[in-house]
């Protein structure tokens, strides 16, 4: 007998047997546990026949399990499940139903209802509502069962009742899709698909990839922003945009059968497993910077990249164009072919200001664009080789500009001037009031 701590035990009375609750006591954890109870029944049955009795169902007993992929001739004797008694003294009504022991919750995903068993304990408890709250919402409502009796509750009251054993379980089914207290990637696809149905939302059901392309960019740069700010909240809900704008492409790509937003989840996953070798794999990497050479070694591999220039020409050309020059240049060094330093870099720097001169000089307007841009690649280049992210040092210089105008404009008008009659050595007065005000707060 697997433990005499058991109601069921009462069914031997009258038989000798011997119950294994020593194995519990000189098991570390129940991994081990099981193996061990696995092993005293195999033991004994080196000697004779062996009847090895558990509560419930054999498919939910994990030493059973590991008997029966060692033992093909074994003879099993089912009998009503955990999972099956929690169902049905509960009264759920729907068909799709997972069960897991309260041991294995961790392993539990998103379905449409669930029963765990095995509660036996205050901390299980504990676990089975977090994961359960994290799923189904901590107010949903569940049923808690202990041996034949049932209680309806809230699933963040699961670990407040009054006593646990071995016969203790719940049961939880979600609510209407409207209704729900939490959702998940799926459920996000499936509120697309019900926009874009027939009697769905007029504007979404014309919406195609081409049309919505630039949400993605600009919820982005919300997300962005919020992280900037600090701003929690922001950040949940900017996420929760950029996710539906992955799952709306999704959803339209799924119509017209190209892939699904499980494919793509997929492919992310084993893309994340393939580039990560020194993880998953053979390689090694002692440090941030040996993980991304790992990172990128991949990644050329994955995408067929076998010259410098296929990883130049891989750049999104959609990109920001500071983001997107700092990256040909990085890329672009890989083989060799770059400035000794920042200060050599900056010398061309200086040469392609010159030329930029000279073209505003001329007025000739096909050469300023051009010489502007060199001048700007050049730029780029300097930031680069002095350990400067671009985008980030632009977007910074542009946020203190925005706060010294500002407060050149505010500083104006408090002293009675308008900024647009005010001669150059005024403005350079009130510039120098701005930086110092801005620099003081």
């Amino acid at each position: 007998m697997r433990t005499a701590d058991a109601e069921s035990t009462q069914s031997l009375a009258g038989y000798a047997y011997r119950a294994l609750d020593e194995v519990y006591e000189r098991s570390r954890n129940f991994d081990t546990l099981n193996k061990n109870l696995a092993a005293e029944v195999l033991n004994a049955a080196k000697k004779s026949d062996v009847c090895y009795c558990v509560d419930g169902a054999v498919c939910e007993d994990e030493a059973c399990k590991i008997i029966l992929r060692k033992h093909k001739d074994c003879e099993v004797l089912e009998s009503v499940s955990k999972s099956s008694h929690a169902y049905n003294t509960s009264r759920l009504t729907g068909s799709e139903v997972t069960c897991v022991s309260a041991y294995s919750v961790e392993n539990l995903k998103s379905c449409r209802a669930a029963t765990v068993y095995d509660i036996d304990c205050e901390y299980i408890a504990g676990t089975v509502k977090e994961k359960l709250s994290y799923i189904f919402g901590e107010e949903s409502t569940c049923f808690f069962v202990r041996g034949e009796s049932v209680k309806k509750i809230k699933i963040y009251e699961l670990d407040r009742q009054k006593d646990y054993d071995g016969t203790c379980a719940v049961a939880v089914q979600e609510r209407e899709f409207l209704k729900k207290e939490r959702y998940d990637f799926e459920d996000l696809q499936e509120m697309i698909k019900l926009l874009r149905a027939p009697g769905g939302c007029p504007w979404d059901r014309v919406q195609t990839s081409e049309s919505i392309k630039g949400n993605m960019i600009e919820e982005a740069y919300e997300l962005v922003d919020a992280i900037e700010r600090g701003d929690a909240d922001g950040m949940e809900e900017e996420t929760g945009d950029v996710l539906l704008q992955a799952a709306f492409h999704a959803v339209m790509s799924e119509e017209k059968g190209e892939y699904t937003g499980g494919d793509a989840l997929t492919r992310l996953v084993k893309k994340l497993i393939f580039r990560h070798s020194h993880i998953f794999g053979g390689d090694k990497a002692a440090s941030d910077t040996e993980a991304l050479g790992v990172w990128e070694k991949n990644k050329r591999k994955e995408k067929g990249q076998d010259t410098y220039s296929d990883t130049v020409l891989a750049v999104p050309k959609g990109m920001p164009a500071c983001m997107r020059a700092q990256k040909v240049g990085k890329r672009s060094a890989k083989c060799g072919m770059d400035f000794l330093s920042p200060v050599s870099a900056s010398e061309k720097l200086v040469e392609e200001v010159g030329e930029l001169l000279e073209a505003c000089i001329s007025e000739n307007k096909e050469a300023v664009f051009d010489e502007a841009g060199d001048v700007l690649f050049s730029a780029v280049n300097t930031c680069r080789l002095a350990g400067v992210d671009c985008e980030l040092a632009l977007h910074a210089a542009v946020e203190k500009f925005t706060k010294r105008f500002v407060e050149f404009e505010r500083l104006a008008k408090d002293n009675g001037e308008k900024i647009e009659e005010m001669d150059p050595s005024r403005w350079d007065y009130y510039w120098m009031l701005a930086k110092n005000a801005v620099k003081t707060n």
